[in-house]
């Protein structure tokens, strides 16, 4: 890449511009992000995958602009008119927006009024009125009547025609107008007259007549308006002052006060009114929306990460349930490794309710699987089914977990299901699922498109394209971190390793059927088409239990063994002996141990890994349990304490689960005593919380609730589990309580 543009992503993310460098070549050699951050310290600096994503998306967006350089010298060669200033300009250039004001006036253009004015032979016209000097504007212009212009006024019409089109394709008009809309474009909208009474319109009533200043609007706000112009309910505007506008070009373009400059004058008005307005609010309307589509995208993100590296049960025979009515309840049995063991149906709600029949299955599946631990959806029927498990002794202890179920039914349909389990109708593969996902939530989660998991904001909003590069980075990002078992992953999950793609993963699936499980990271590269570079890339990713080599369960990678075989080798002990003997451990100085390939970020990290070879880095599950006597909205009162689950975590605040088939809302004002400006700081997805209820509002299902430690409260009774505390303090909220219930209304059901 140019060196140019390494210096400039450097300078705008503030980095040192060799680590840069460093990053653009890994990249460029085929790195992965996860490898960079894991196993290329030295040469990053230490950064982090942000950091590091960051440099990427800049060396893409410079890749992008150069191409287009590229083809704006090839139209402007081509039509003779490129200088060696003008070529030397778009080399040096470094901003999209900038490039495309230089070349506008060199665009090819369909035909325009300037062009037709231009036809008539009125541009030298149109170069002396702009000049603005003392000539008799009626004379010269006399000069130019003929059969194709009819009159004076005909002439001077189009020679500001001719003007319009200079002004508004002038790189000094169009900063100086774009600067005025950034520094006060106002966003609006209002609903169209013949829709206003329409009932699907009356989700968009807050945007009937709205206004704010576009710099202030937050993203899911701007695509809330979006969405209903795109609908046919909203008219969407974003603009500045014409007066201000049109002021300050005039006082630019206008340089005299004669006739000359009248005519000038009236071809700013002209120029901003019909070109520049609408060409820089179109602008400002894509870039408002790409602005709202990365705040959403990277909401959407943060939820997915927290979902996918939810606590794992581990290693565990469960039992999992799809609850239901008149269908019954679809019952499964796993064992450890997830294996599906049998499948039963049970009535326990109305219409039959056979609660003793479905108690007496349960009991007999769970004594004859040898069953820990129980799961349940959390649709439909989901809290009767928790009240019939929990009330059936079992005679041993058995946890019992609620088990979020979005996405569930699009898995059991979907191709990735019906090969897993060909045998199997949907309703048993969504019940398998719900138990998979209890066991291990990245493992099973990774076989569903992010998008149908139910953590997103406007997620059919934004750039589709972008949400799913974000998403599938997500997913890669946390595959690698917690790591992947090779002798007993899916290909699913396989293909989510660092350097692995769908084929590599396939045949390493066959590979282990066909030859038993791998009994050394090295058997890898006997793999059908995984050569030493994807090797490289996925290998440290990659564990296998019970290796002859402790390191290759471990994240230490193969390229970094000799350096853990040198500590061994310096303490006259085993690779062995280093893990499991700390006091060994507490005699290496990791300086000693650096070399031109291994730095001290690397020993540090091989010393922290050879700890807890192959710890799981997500946290332990907890078990947990709503309130009891809650089951539908009415029975919620304002001033009740309840313990809930955080579903969903938007730029305005949280919504929870409180166990009543309808989530509420923490306004991002309610969240804490202190300011909060992100959730995040506050809350995480699947997080156990107390809520004190606010307002219940049953007829619009809609619950407000707060977290804040100072609401008076009714305490409710059966509270189970760990759950979070609010933070003490005496910020006082930004938002009123009015503001919860607005935010709930502009989210809609997305």
């Amino acid at each position: 890449m140019n060196s140019q543009y390494i210096q400039q992503i450097a300078t705008d993310l503030g980095l040192p511009v060799k680590q840069v460098g460093n990053v653009e070549q890994l990249h460029a050699e085929g790195a992965t992000i996860p490898f960079i951050s894991r196993y290329r310290k030295e040469a990053t600096g230490n950064m982090d995958e942000v950091q590091i994503t960051a440099v990427i998306d800049k060396i893409k967006y410079y890749d992008e602009l150069e191409k287009r350089k590229e083809t704006v010298l090839k139209t402007i060669e081509a039509a003779g008119k490129l200088t060696p200033e003008l070529k030397q300009r778009i080399d040096h250039c470094i901003n999209a927006t900038e490039l495309e004001d230089i070349y506008l006036p060199y665009k090819p253009k369909r035909k325009t009024k300037a062009s037709v004015a231009i036809e008539k032979g009125l541009e030298p016209l149109a170069g002396l009125l702009f000049a603005q000097g003392n000539e008799n504007v009626e004379t010269a212009a006399a000069g130019y009547v003929n059969e194709q212009v009819k009159d004076v006024a005909d002439a001077l019409q189009g020679a500001r025609d001719i003007m319009a089109e200079w002004i508004a394709e002038s790189e000094q008009a169009r900063t100086l107008i774009r600067s005025l809309f950034s520094a006060g474009a106002v966003i609006a909208s209002r609903v169209l007259t013949s829709k206003k009474e329409d009932a699907e319109a009356q989700k968009y009533r807050d945007y009937f007549d709205f206004k704010e200043p576009l710099a202030k609007c937050p993203s899911h706000r701007i695509l809330a308006i979006r969405r209903g112009e795109k609908e046919g309910y909203l008219i969407m505007d974003i603009a500045v002052e014409k007066d201000t506008a049109i002021g300050a070009l005039k006082k630019e373009m206008v340089t005299s006060s004669g006739a000359a400059s009248e005519q000038v004058a009236l071809a700013v008005e002209d120029a901003y009114t019909r070109l520049l307005k609408p060409a820089i609010e179109t602008e400002f309307r894509l870039n408002s929306k790409v602005a709202a589509d990365e705040e959403a995208i990277k909401v959407f993100a943060e939820n997915l990460r927290q979902l996918l590296l939810a606590p794992p049960l581990g290693h565990k025979r469960v039992l999992a349930i799809d609850p239901g009515f008149r269908t019954g309840c679809k019952v499964v049995c796993l064992d450890e490794s997830g294996t599906f063991l049998k499948y039963e149906t049970i009535f326990p709600h109305p219409p039959q309710n056979d609660w003793h029949g479905a108690t007496e299955a349960i009991k007999r599946l769970v004594r004859h699987y040898d069953i820990e631990a129980i799961g349940y959806g959390n649709g439909t029927a989901s809290k009767e089914t928790e009240k019939l498990v929990r009330s059936i002794d079992f005679g041993k202890p058995i946890s019992i977990f609620m088990v979020n179920e979005s996405g569930a039914s699009i898995y059991s349909a979907s191709e990735v299901a019906r090969e897993e389990f060909p045998e199997e109708d949907v309703t048993v593969r969504g019940a398998i699922s719900i138990g998979r996902r209890l066991l291990d939530p990245l493992s099973e989660l990774v076989k569903i498109d992010a998008k149908s998991i139910g953590v997103g904001q406007y997620q059919h909003d934004v750039n589709q394209n972008r949400l799913k590069e974000s998403l599938d980075n997500v997913v890669q990002s946390c595959v690698n971190y917690v790591g992947v078992d090779v002798n007993t992953a899916s290909k699913h999950l396989l293909m989510y390793v660092s350097g692995l793609t769908a084929t590599t993963a396939k045949n390493i699936v066959e590979y282990r059927t066909k030859n038993g499980a791998f009994k050394s990271r090295g058997e890898l590269l006997k793999v059908s088409m995984l050569g030493p570079k994807a090797y490289e890339q996925c290998a440290g990713f990659l564990r296998i239990p019970n290796a002859a080599n402790p390191l290759d369960n471990s994240a230490v990678h193969p390229e970094s063994y000799p350096v853990v075989e040198s500590m061994a080798s310096h303490l006259n002990c085993t690779v062995s002996d280093l893990i499991v003997k700390p006091g060994l451990r507490k005699t290496i100085k990791a300086r000693d141990f650096v070399t031109e390939t291994a730095g001290l970020y690397t020993i540090e990290d091989i010393l922290k890994e050879l700890e807890k070879p192959g710890r799981d880095p997500r946290e332990a599950i907890e078990e947990f349990r709503f309130a009891e006597g809650l089951s539908s909205i009415e029975d919620l009162k304002p001033g009740m304490k309840v313990p809930g689950i955080i579903t969903n975590i938007t730029n305005f605040g949280a919504f929870v689960d409180v166990g009543v088939k309808q989530d509420g809302l923490i306004h991002v004002s309610h969240l804490s005593n202190k300011f909060v400006s992100d959730p995040n700081e506050v809350v995480k997805l699947n997080q156990k919380v107390e809520v004190t209820v606010l307002e219940v509002d049953v007829l619009r299902k809609r619950i407000s609730l707060s977290m804040k430690n100072s609401d008076s409260a009714i305490s409710v009774p059966g509270v189970r589990g760990n759950r979070s505390r609010p933070e003490n303090g005496n910020g006082k909220p930004k938002n009123s309580f009015q503001s919860s219930l607005d935010a709930l209304r502009k989210k809609f059901a997305d």
